[in-house]
């Protein structure tokens, strides 16, 4: 895909706040009709890039472009953009409704009643519609800048933790109204602390730690990058299990757990190749295995692989 097909196109961006360096030569590519994650610790760079993306604020060195064109040194988001950053901004004392027609005017665009219901509805606020933004719950009010910005119908879509708050009928209507929008061509970029949230949506995603990219690219392939990982097993005769475990080759016991019921499980970590030659070694040892699972889901594993391999290396 070349740079022209873009939607936006980052090489070598810094960012500094005094000694604190928060993004550090990042390189990033947000192709159109896709769902793209940022990831990372606490500090790593995410908020301020997504800043960055909405003319929030100008980066230091680096180039950046968005929807084919330079971001130059004004703060100003690029026109087909939309998004929020630390929440959306509302009018407390405003309904739902009057805010997404105050916004809607703001930016040049449809204040029809119907619009604005659809919108509302998109986000599942129909029911509150009239009543005051200031008694909004944290996830009513992501929603209502989603909804806000919706209305605007953007060609690209930047979003901070948009699932902060959010029960999981809200995180459903999210969710819908985020991929409906990529299906239609639109790129959505949002940055999530949930691996979960992130392999629900996303088709790929970004790490950051200490403001520098540790991976970038399709999910399927930072999970795979993640080779080892503790898996709970669950058997019924421990005792042989642990001695299958400990002669098999590329798997080893790291720790034992008791269950709920009582009954004694084995952690072990190997690959997934090896954990499926284990399996077949209990079976054929006339061990019944009632449980295998991840300890960590795979994704989260490798997220916390590389950001603690960042970690480590600059000590």
């Amino acid at each position: 895909m070349g740079d022209t097909q873009l939607a936006a196109r980052v090489r070598g961006l810094t960012k500094c706040f005094g000694d604190v360096v928060a993004l550090d030569g990042v390189d990033l590519d947000l192709a159109p009709g896709r769902i793209h994650g940022l990831a990372g610790p606490n500090g790593a760079g995410k908020t301020t890039l997504l800043g960055l993306l909405l003319g929030l604020a100008v980066a230091d060195g680096g180039e950046l472009e968005v929807l084919g064109r330079p971001v130059g040194r004004a703060l100003a988001a690029p026109h087909g953009m939309a998004g929020f950053v630390d929440g959306p901004g509302l009018y407390p004392s405003l309904t739902a409704r009057k805010n997404l027609a105050a916004l809607a005017a703001l930016h040049g665009k449809d204040t029809r009643a119907g619009r604005i219901d659809e919108a509302l509805a998109e986000v599942g606020l129909t029911e509150v519609a009239d009543d005051r933004v200031r008694g909004f719950s944290l996830g009513m009010r992501q929603r209502l800048g989603l909804a806000a910005a919706l209305l605007t119908d953007p060609r690209l879509l930047v979003l901070d933790e948009p699932s902060n708050g959010l029960d999981p009928a809200g995180k459903q209507h999210v969710h819908r109204a985020l991929q409906r929008l990529a299906a239609d061509g639109v790129t959505v970029v949002l940055s999530s602390h949930r691996m979960d949230d992130l392999q629900a949506l996303c088709d790929e995603v970004t790490i950051l730690a200490t403001g520098r990219v540790r991976f970038s690219g399709p999910l399927e392939k930072l999970a795979a990058e993640n080779r080892e990982l503790e898996h709970r097993l669950l058997t019924s005769d421990p005792r042989t299990a642990r001695r299958v475990a400990a002669e098999a080759a590329g798997a080893r016991v790291v720790a034992e757990a008791g269950t709920r019921r009582g009954n004694e499980a084995l952690v072990v970590r190997a690959s997934a190749p090896a954990v499926e030659e284990l399996v077949a070694a209990l079976v054929h040892a006339g061990v019944r295995v009632r449980e295998v699972a991840p300890v960590v889901p795979p994704l989260e594993a490798a997220f916390l692989a590389l950001t603690e391999q960042q970690q480590e290396g600059e000590r």
